[in-house]
């Protein structure tokens, strides 16, 4: 029944407004309306990220709840993670509207939001009362006026990090400008020098992971590789959106911002396995994940964990559950005993 309410629910938030669509399905999230079976989870899917112990490694990226509004409904999916964000200092409203658009032929999002958020007061007072059972993570933004972004992340990191099980630093945003120069080697060992600092005046020291754009070069990957590896980083995450448009077929397709979903499956996959031979560190695999076995490619190509976003638009938060459970299957159909012993073991079908 919950499954046939999601359907229609979807085909009706498909005719409206692309972001307000979203917000309301954030409100029928927290009020009950989404899955309600929590995690999916087995001796095969149970898998450790960073240290971070998952029930399954199917995650929901940082955007799809900036501000942390429907926490007890994602406590209550299919999902073994969760990550909010991101969250700037300050509350900012992003660029204008439209900012948003559908390319359903491309099973595809545009979106230029620019960090909208409420800021991170507002966040955190609804972090400290989060529920305690889900493994959640908070994505750190900077201000698009800020004059030391550096300081901006620690900031973010020193007030969220007590409620947060990892963080995220967000310099891959192609929507904020020039937030991708601090991808740079100089920039982003600085960059995280600052985070790192603040990571050790929290109560109980969490997980630091670098989510990164799929835009770079091999000398720019190498680059971001080198400096995570000496950071003292927990994970990486590949990839954010991309400016790339090839291919798409949308009316939408020339529209301005950072393009997810299935078209961005390659290119991040490609990144990802790349980087897996530059880096030792665990990583999560984003980009066109909407299915078991896009979720199983990442892994074999390097990732311990995938997250999704986009593909919830076009098949509701219980295709966690499908893709949860498909993925139990591939690893059982492939001989693998875990998650942990698959990843990697399909990367060089990538390089």
């Amino acid at each position: 029944m919950r499954r046939l309410i999601e359907q229609a629910g979807l085909r009706a938030l498909q005719r409206m407004d692309p972001e307000a669509a979203h917000g309301l399905a954030l409100r029928a999230l927290q009020a009950g309306l989404g899955p309600a079976g929590g995690p999916v989870t087995s001796p095969r899917l149970r898998t450790n990220l960073a240290g971070l112990d998952l029930p399954n490694p199917v995650g929901v990226a940082a955007g799809f709840d900036k501000n942390a509004v429907a926490l007890s409904g994602l406590a209550r999916s299919p999902l073994g993670f969760a990550e909010v964000g991101a969250v700037t200092p300050r509350p900012q409203d992003g660029n204008p509207r439209p900012r948003l658009f559908r390319l359903a032929e491309d099973r595809a999002v545009i979106n230029r939001f620019g960090f909208n958020n409420e800021g991170m007061e507002t966040v955190g007072d609804r972090l400290a009362r989060r529920p305690g059972a889900m493994v959640l993570g908070v994505n750190l933004g900077a201000n698009k006026d800020s004059e030391d972004r550096a300081g901006d992340f620690a900031l973010v990191l020193a007030r969220l990090g007590p409620f947060v099980d990892f963080a995220t630093v967000n310099v891959s945003s192609p929507n904020t400008e020039r937030l991708r120069d601090l991808q740079g080697r100089a920039a982003l060992s600085a960059l995280l020098a600052r985070v790192m600092e603040a990571r050790e005046g929290l109560p109980r020291p969490i997980p630091i992971l670098l989510k990164i754009a799929p835009d770079l070069s091999e000398e720019e990957l190498a680059d971001v590789a080198g400096v995570a590896n000496a950071s003292g980083l927990a994970g990486i995450v590949a990839t954010n959106t991309t400016l790339s448009r090839d291919g798409l077929r949308s009316a939408h397709a020339g529209e301005k911002g950072g393009l997810s979903g299935a078209p961005l499956f390659e290119r991040s996959t490609r990144v990802l396995a790349r980087l897996s031979t530059l880096t030792a560190l665990p990583l999560i695999g984003v980009g066109g994940v909407d299915s078991a076995e896009a979720a199983f490619a990442k892994i074999r190509a390097g990732a311990s964990a995938v997250q999704l976003y986009t593909a919830l638009a076009y098949g509701g938060l219980s295709l966690a559950d499908k893709i949860a459970r498909g993925l139990d299957a591939l690893l059982q159909r492939h001989g693998f005993a875990s998650v942990a012993q698959a990843v990697g073991t399909g990367r060089g079908d990538w390089l």
